[in-house]
């Protein structure tokens, strides 16, 4: 079953995720690259762009201008048989002035066009071996081509000429598109976003985004916002600049009514992408991993919990730590329209959620007034750790009399393994007898740094023997030599990790320290 352009709500209990997962490439555009694998090979390049501040630097960005524009883009273009790029790779630098570039369609199209007669693309390189090899087979190409030029980028930061003035000059706008894309890595930064399941997820909400597009572009009052996810399968699949123009050749022109990467975003734009998606999917936009940023050209992501990236697990260093892991959820809950709002019971009725596992003093209560049946409304969006296995949602009636208490009308569970299972990571279900649905979403759990926390032990001696008239007694009233305080470090599922003793060396406030790692 597809989604229909008129269907409303009330008119199918089938779940809204089947419309949006079934799409079939008939109805919505054909993906000729594999978006999946792109994309985590795009979140590599972008991130050791961002851990090379020499790369930032103006006079490496002209150089790497220079040597895109005067010895890779040429090599390329000879090196091109038809319509199919060459398997190789050019070095960090200019890829990543070519990474740039692309994000401009337009622009790039017209270089190309008026430096070479044709569109130069980009070849589908994946993996580490692979791109390896190219790397090398580049360098061998290059040096035979260009002897005098060096492969790497050994461009002086420090010094500053009337040659680095003259190509500022001859390319500008590539200039200012480099600079404008170096903080780029912050809207994709985040752990769960380099996992296989959400860009799946991602590739299949991208391709519902261009389904509405070519849908309703002409009932579009104003240009249509992408979510973060969305954003990163739409600038991955840009950065093919063959496959982008080819797959997109009949959507051209809608094209243009995507607001793009770091312009401004209206509140109309919005609310417009919103209602599409509804009217399209009965199912709320955003979603857990797919968060729609408004802000322009300076705006950066900053994630509300700190939460480092990593390509090891960090846990095999500390393997007496239980590793963490975190997931961000989202919950919108949306009223049928069968449901009378002037209902005096259920105006006492209101929607409690809470975690399955731990932190049981966590309650989220929201009448269920303050719901709609035109559109979707979000309950909460949170951050948990996966050990606290799900979330639940029940429908709860106030009771009457002076003590403050409630009666369940109705509970639903969502658990993170189902979700993870999920299409999009999305699970929709039915509330309180069919008068209300809750959609939950989620991102893959990533790890996450540790979280510690110090409680006081015993007083010991030097031995370790704990300070006490037990002790004393036992030990036939011999005096015990020194004082430590000790405390004891558990990790976040309460498991001691280990001990750190402290004692004063005599009057100084300096402290010797003793770690006793546990297990």
């Amino acid at each position: 079953m597809s989604a229909t352009r008129n269907r409303t709500p009330e008119s199918s209990d089938v779940l809204s995720t089947r419309s949006l997962s079934e799409i079939s490439e008939v109805e919505t555009v054909r993906l000729s690259v594999d978006l999946v694998s792109a994309s985590r090979k795009n979140l590599g390049l972008l991130r050791t762009v961002s851990e090379s501040p020499w790369l930032h630097e103006r006079a490496t960005i002209l150089e790497a201008i220079r040597r895109y524009d005067e010895l890779w883009m040429p090599l390329i273009s000879d090196l091109m048989e038809g319509s199919s790029p060459p398997m190789v790779l050019p070095p960090l630098d200019v890829e990543w002035v070519w990474f740039c570039h692309t994000l401009n369609p337009v622009s790039y199209r017209k270089y190309c066009e008026k430096r070479f007669s044709k569109l130069i693309g980009k070849p589908a390189i994946f993996y580490k071996e692979n791109e390896e090899y190219s790397l090398m087979r580049c360098e061998e190409l290059w040096m035979k081509r260009y002897p005098n030029e060096s492969f790497e980028n050994e461009v002086d930061i420090t010094s500053s000429n009337l040659q680095d003035l003259h190509v500022a000059q001859d390319h500008e706008d590539l200039l200012n598109e480099v600079e404008k894309q170096r903080h780029v890595y912050s809207k994709f930064s985040w752990p769960y976003m380099s996992e296989i399941v959400y860009l799946i997820a991602a590739r299949q909400r991208y391709k519902g985004f261009l389904y509405v597009l070519q849908r309703f572009a002409d009932d579009c009052s104003s240009r249509l916002l992408p979510s973060l996810d969305i954003l990163l399968m739409w600038v991955t699949h840009q950065s093919y600049p063959t496959v982008y123009a080819e797959d997109l050749k009949e959507m051209e022109g809608d094209m243009g009514k995507i607001v793009g990467l770091w312009e401004t975003v209206r509140s109309k734009e919005v609310e417009e992408t919103k209602k599409l998606w509804e009217r399209a999917f009965d199912q709320p936009y955003v979603k857990a991993g797919g968060a729609i940023e408004f802000g322009g050209v300076a705006s950066i992501v900053k994630p509300p919990v700190y939460w480092e990236v990593s390509d090891t697990d960090v846990n095999t260093k500390y393997k007496s730590l239980l590793p963490r892991f975190l997931l961000e959820v989202c919950v919108f809950v949306r009223l049928n329209s069968r449901m009378k709002p002037v209902q005096q019971e259920r105006q006492h009725n209101f929607l409690r959620l809470q975690i399955v596992r731990c932190h049981r003093e966590l309650k989220i209560d929201k009448p269920i007034s303050s719901f709609s049946s035109d559109t979707w409304k979000k309950v909460t969006h949170l951050y948990c750790e996966f050990g606290t296995k799900g979330l639940m949602l029940e429908v709860r009636k106030h009771g009457g009399g002076c003590f403050k208490t409630s009666k369940l009308e109705d509970s639903k569970t969502f658990l993170w393994n189902d979700l993870l299972r999920a299409p999009s990571l999305t699970l929709e279900t039915h509330l309180d007898d069919k008068q209300a649905r809750a959609v939950a979403s989620i991102t893959p759990p990533a790890q996450a740094p540790y979280l510690l926390k110090c409680v006081p032990d015993k007083v010991t001696d030097d031995s370790g023997a704990m300070v006490s008239d037990v002790i004393l007694r036992m030990n036939n009233y011999k005096p015990q030599e020194g004082r430590w305080l000790s405390r004891t470090v558990l990790d976040h599922a309460g498991r001691e990790c280990f001990v750190v003793r402290m004692r004063s060396i005599q009057t100084n406030l300096s402290f010797s320290c003793c770690f006793k790692l546990l297990g």
